[in-house]
């Protein structure tokens, strides 16, 4: 367009000197309208410029921005990228610090304890056929430990593990003023795979620890066969255990001495024989049964032992972090009278008893707990003979390994005598022991 009008204004520049040679005197009014032309082809060739200049102007300008949007859109990418590294990295576990491997045998051995003491007053009494009462030598308050465990553990590797755990108690039944320290546990333990474990030495038989397991207050009272003893809570011999189906069978059997913790001499020439299996049809709930058959460590060739005992037990408990609740069951035979003549001078004797315990937590540091035991000693030899106990508490539990337990305790044993854990309870026609303090213990 440009070029179009300047040739046109060219031409009618050449057109005007002929003009002028015809007329050289004469004004001719086209002079006017083609200066008048020349003024807007002027100003449109200014404009067009102008256009043009403004054009190539916004076209920088949109380049330019094209190319700060590249930059922008390469910049949020980088941080995208960025953002998305860091989100992995925080997402990836930091591996811990590499610590030295401990040297030493202490480096896979632990030390632990485990500590029953009690505050309490005691008032027991023993009344005869005439019924005379005579009160008993422990009446009254005194601050007692009643257990003392040292517990140490060694592994040697993933199989082979040991345990020692000491004992002590002091003035046991108001029967010694001395320490009484001995071993409760010294054993070898080989771990083949959860469902076989083989340990050698002295160490808990299959029914009383479990149980205590169950009830959840050893530190107040020990459980009813342990209590009345119908049984020890460990002993010397071979112990084979273990667990099935992700737990929902356990199971353990003991071939031990039979005297108890307190005794290791080749004293007998027998094993007993103890054992028990153990259900979780659900996961709160726990039924076991078990046995035991021997003659409890008294069998040697200058002694005649004329009976065998046994017992068969039972018990079935609901579990979970707020209620412990069950009840234990079982039967004896011959348990108190392995020496005695045989039958028919001596019948076979037979005891059973049993247990009900619960416990409820009201709050994670408070609980309420109680339990009743009944016994019948011996149904043939002393069928009159009987045993009522019972116990409740309020514990408190500041920490995990902290009790404190305020207990009133009653037992009444009547025609007859009880060798039970609180001492020798009853007399000839009833006795009473009754228990009210501060019980706790302390572990570690």
């Amino acid at each position: 367009m440009r070029k179009f009008l300047l040739a046109g204004a060219a031409f009618v520049a050449l057109a005007s000197p002929a003009a002028g040679a015809t007329r050289r005197h004469a004004i001719d009014p086209r002079d006017a309208e083609i200066a008048a032309l020349k003024a807007k082809v002027d100003a449109l060739t200014k404009r067009i410029e102008a256009d043009e200049a403004e054009q190539r102007t916004t076209a920088v300008q949109a380049e330019t921005a094209k190319q700060s949007a590249a930059a922008a859109q390469q910049q949020a990418t980088t941080a995208l990228t960025q953002s998305n590294k860091a989100e992995v990295a925080a997402a990836t576990p930091v591996p811990p610090l590499q610590t030295a491997p401990a040297s030493g045998w202490w480096g896979n051995t632990t030390i632990g304890g485990r500590f029953f003491l009690n505050v309490s007053s005691i008032h027991q009494t023993s009344t005869d056929l005439l019924g005379n009462r005579t009160a008993n030598v422990q009446n009254g308050t005194q601050t007692e430990l009643k257990r003392g465990y040292i517990i140490i553990d060694h592994r040697f590797d993933d199989t082979w593990s040991a345990n020692i755990t000491t004992d002590f108690r002091y003035n046991s039944n108001g029967t010694s003023k001395d320490v009484l320290v001995f071993l409760k546990k010294a054993w070898v333990q080989a771990r083949i795979n959860p469902a076989l474990n083989i340990r050698v030495g002295e160490s808990d038989t299959p029914w009383i620890s479990f149980v205590e397991g169950l009830y959840g207050y050893r530190f107040v009272e020990s459980t009813l066969i342990d209590r009345t003893k119908f049984g020890a809570s460990t002993d010397w011999g071979v112990h084979v255990f273990g667990t099935f189906g992700h737990n929902l069978v356990s199971y353990q059997v003991s071939a031990i001495n039979g005297a108890g913790y307190k005794t290791l001499s080749r004293n007998s020439n027998t094993i007993d024989l103890e054992g028990r299996v153990a259900i979780n049809p659900i996961k709160d709930v726990t039924l076991a049964i078990g046995a035991y058959s021997g003659k409890l460590g008294k069998s040697n060739d200058s002694v005649n032992v004329n009976h065998r005992a046994t017992r068969l037990d039972a018990v079935l408990a609901y579990t979970n972090s707020r209620v412990h609740a069950g009840v234990e069951y079982f039967a004896a035979t011959n348990w108190n009278n392995i020496t005695t003549a045989p039958a028919p001078s001596t019948p076979d004797d037979k005891s059973d008893g049993w247990s009900g315990f619960a416990s409820y937590a009201v709050t994670p540091k408070f609980s309420v707990f109680g339990r009743y035991d009944w016994l019948k000693p011996s149904r043939r030899l002393t069928p009159s003979m009987r045993d009522n106990y019972f116990n409740v508490g309020l514990d408190y539990k500041p920490i995990a390994p902290i009790d404190l337990a305020l207990v009133y305790k009653h037992e009444r044993v009547t025609n007859g005598l009880l060798s039970t854990a609180n001492g020798l309870i009853g007399g000839p026609d009833r006795g009473s022991y009754d228990e009210v303090g501060i019980f706790g213990q302390l572990g570690f």
